[in-house]
């Protein structure tokens, strides 16, 4: 079955708001993702997540070792121009990316204006795994007390997003993919603490 550009995105967006609205909530997408039919060295629910968040009104930066080869396929699929990273209203970190490339996309990422902080980038970050496990506890918005969240990413995302969202309402959001399709959402609002090993 063919993925269909309505109805199949339709019900990924709500499970993106879903998780966006609740930080640490885990869905999974596999049930979209596993009908499309284009061979990528990503992952299919990163492009699954493309097909939604871009279109002709919106830019993108790639950051992966095969830069120009994805970026030709994501701009005739999408429409959406490249640009460099710093006007970048999305971010995809993909699974091959080193980790000084992590590391330059969290720092140069836009963090929105006082009067416009809607105008940051939304980082999408492909990982290993995710799970409701301790590791991480979250609070903020969207969460009662506080959730748990284990993610298998590279790099040291945590501190970068620190940085990056030390001003709110400045900063930036993100979306973490794994390799199974599952997603969680960590909005600029959520608090991110590591979790100390007693």
């Amino acid at each position: 079955m063919k993925l269909d550009l309505v109805y199949d995105i339709q019900q990924s967006y709500r499970k993106v708001l879903n998780c966006m609205s609740r930080p640490g909530l885990i869905e999974n997408i596999n049930e979209q993702s596993e009908k499309i039919d284009i061979y990528t060295n990503f992952y299919s629910s990163t492009l699954l997540l493309m097909f939604m968040l871009l279109d002709a009104e919106v830019n993108f930066y790639i950051v992966t070792e095969d830069e120009s080869e994805i970026k030709k396929i994501v701009n005739q699929l999408s429409y959406a121009k490249s640009t460099d990273i710093k006007d970048a209203d999305f971010i995809f970190i993909l699974n091959d990316a080193r980790a000084e490339q992590i590391e330059e996309a969290f720092l140069n990422a836009k963090t929105g204006t006082l009067m416009d902080p809607q105008k940051s980038a939304t980082i999408i970050f492909e990982t290993k795994g995710l799970k409701n496990e301790e590791g991480l506890i979250l609070k903020g918005p969207g969460i009662k007390d506080e959730a748990y969240a284990k993610i298998d990413a590279k790099s040291n995302w945590i501190n970068y997003r620190d940085k990056k969202n030390i001003e709110y309402p400045l900063g930036i959001d993100i979306i973490f993919v794994d390799v199974d399709s599952n997603i969680m959402c960590l909005p600029r609002t959520t608090k991110v603490e590591k979790q100390v090993v007693k």
